[in-house]
């Protein structure tokens, strides 16, 4: 029986082109999809595709390639704050803008817009045969850069225009275009200029596709800085309305740099933070723990009204997303830990379920 093909990677052309070359130094064959070899530097999301049994050897060699470019040192500048907030200019970015610019002014920032477009090189019809554009790729992406650059001119003077009007605070802002896969081209930025928050929109769950995935899952799957997640259908109408937040604890000493973190950036007069521990078992030790984290932030943050629950299944988000609905939570806070990429691949995280799965704005950080 032969070998079928499967898709590795989806990479941009320089990244996958450097996996290639490591995979084919290791006897695995690979196959780059997607390519225009006329301008291989225009083509965007190729597909890295190797022998299925190569699979396993594969996927460590990755892992440890992109291990290897997650702790290359950064080169960015580090003088100024960055409020990171990731655009489409699809319809909810009037809330993603509030948010992030809220945010930045909590946080003395400046606002950086980062809008990732890409070239496709062709389209894939029904039977997934490959059908090229009659357009040359040079022009195409001539004609995307100018309608991404009139866009962000647009853009530009609409939010000029509400910070004149007071609705904005009148905080720096800038623009940054770049070409290739959002998620990459997010988590490289971030890599290099480490945002102090990172700011993105969300489909949520009545408008995701759990097959297609979301970028904003993706990045909070990996990204090396704190990432709040605005959804769409999301009821608040402003961060004022932020009066109920839930941390997700695993009583890891770590959490308390988290929730200081989510008291400072969405502090208010009247603040209430439940805590709450998802078990498959109702452990004894587990009350004794989340009661003494209760007492810990009620003596250091009086002003919190703090409370505590036990829900008795791990990691399942529709427990959770439950939860959250019932106690009218505003903001669902937790920390994760950065996993590779194999897990992400086949066990994807709770920040990944939770984005597809709840319609309350997510804060997550990385551990």
């Amino acid at each position: 029986m032969e070998d079928k093909l499967v898709t590795l990677a989806i990479r941009t052309y320089q990244r996958a082109q450097m996996i290639k070359t490591v995979l084919d130094e290791n006897g695995i064959e690979t196959v780059i999809h997607n390519l225009n070899l006329e301008h291989p530097e225009l083509a965007v999301g190729v597909r890295v595709r190797i022998k299925e049994s190569d699979l396993p050897q594969a996927l460590k060699i990755v892992e440890e390639m992109e291990s290897a470019w997650e702790t290359e040192p950064a080169n960015g500048n580090t003088e100024t704050p960055e409020v990171l907030i990731p655009i489409d200019f699809a319809a909810q970015i009037k809330k993603v803008t509030d948010f992030g610019f809220h945010f930045a002014n909590i946080l003395s920032a400046e606002v950086v817009f980062l809008y990732v477009y890409f070239s496709p090189a062709f389209t894939i019809s029904s039977n997934n045969e490959l059908s090229t554009y009659s357009i040359s790729d040079s022009e195409l992406l001539r004609r995307i850069i100018s309608l991404a650059n009139a866009d962000v001119e647009n853009m530009t003077n609409l939010i000029q225009a509400r910070i004149d009007k007071g609705e904005l605070p009148n905080i720096p802002f800038s623009f940054e275009l770049k070409e290739g896969v959002p998620e990459d081209q997010i988590l490289e930025y971030c890599k290099k200029n480490n945002p102090i928050l990172v700011v993105m929109g969300t489909h949520g769950k009545n408008l995701s596709n759990g097959l297609i995935g979301s970028v904003t899952a993706e990045v909070m799957e990996a990204c090396v800085s704190p990432v709040f997640a605005v959804p769409e259908l999301m009821t608040l109408e402003s961060t004022d309305d932020i009066k109920r937040v839930a941390f997700l604890t695993n009583f890891d000493q770590k959490d308390l740099i988290a929730i200081d973190r989510v008291i400072s950036l969405l502090s208010s007069e009247k603040l209430e933070i439940y805590f709450i521990h998802a078990s498959e078992k109702n452990e004894p030790w587990d009350e004794v723990m989340l009661s003494g984290i209760k007492a810990y932030f009620s003596n250091h943050y009086p002003k919190v009204n703090t409370n505590y629950e036990i829900i008795n299944k791990s990691n399942s988000p529709e427990i959770l997303n439950d939860y959250l609905v019932k106690h009218q939570i505003n903001v669902f806070a937790f920390n994760t830990r950065k996993r590779n990429i194999f897990a992400r691949l086949f066990n994807p995280g709770l920040a990944y379920k939770m984005v597809l799965q709840t319609d309350i704005p997510l804060l997550v950080s990385h551990v």
